[in-house]
């Protein structure tokens, strides 16, 4: 699955996309997930759907049909590019290690370490492990901020905190 999605990868890498997830599904699905800045457009999803089916096709990959897709409001933050994009945005996070006693925070995305190089640790690929932080209410009224690095993160998303009541009258 690695060489698919950077098979995926590069061959996106002309397009103003970014692939988020490459994931094979029952009955031969083959589901592409990109975003954009901006946003993803039906043309976006359509123009990548044309350009991977030819790129498969020449590769010999095996699938049945192909589905490009965005990655909806809860958008999955996967490296430290997505979590340097979404400071500011409420996200939940599940870390490996437990702090106080609890793996999962819901909260705003904060950066703790402005300069990177005020974090000393470095990643095995060579980038520096940058710090984050997650402001969250931990009872009513009170904001705490819970400090990790992205190396110590199992899973996170986006959560945002979504309205459908509308404007009252």
């Amino acid at each position: 699955m690695a060489d698919l999605f950077s098979l995926s990868q590069q061959a996106l890498a002309s397009m103003d996309v970014e692939l988020v997830d490459v994931e094979r599904a029952a009955l031969g699905l083959l589901r592409i997930t990109i975003d954009r800045v901006e946003g993803v457009r039906i043309e976006d999803c359509e123009q990548v759907s044309k350009h991977l089916s030819r790129v498969y096709e020449v590769e010999n990959i095996d699938y049945r049909r192909l589905e490009v897709g965005s990655p909806g409001v809860d958008r999955p933050l996967r490296t430290h590019a997505d979590f340097q994009r979404f400071v500011g945005e409420r996200i939940e996070v599940k870390l490996r290690e437990a702090v106080d006693n609890q793996k999962v925070f819901s909260g705003l995305l904060v950066l703790t370490a402005v300069d990177a190089s005020e974090v000393g640790a470095k990643t095995e690929a060579g980038q520096t492990d940058l710090e984050f932080g997650v402001d969250f209410e931990a009872k009513k009224g009170e904001v705490r901020r819970v400090v990790f690095k992205f190396s110590d993160v199992e899973r996170a998303k986006l959560d945002p905190v979504l309205d459908f009541k509308g404007k009252k009258r």
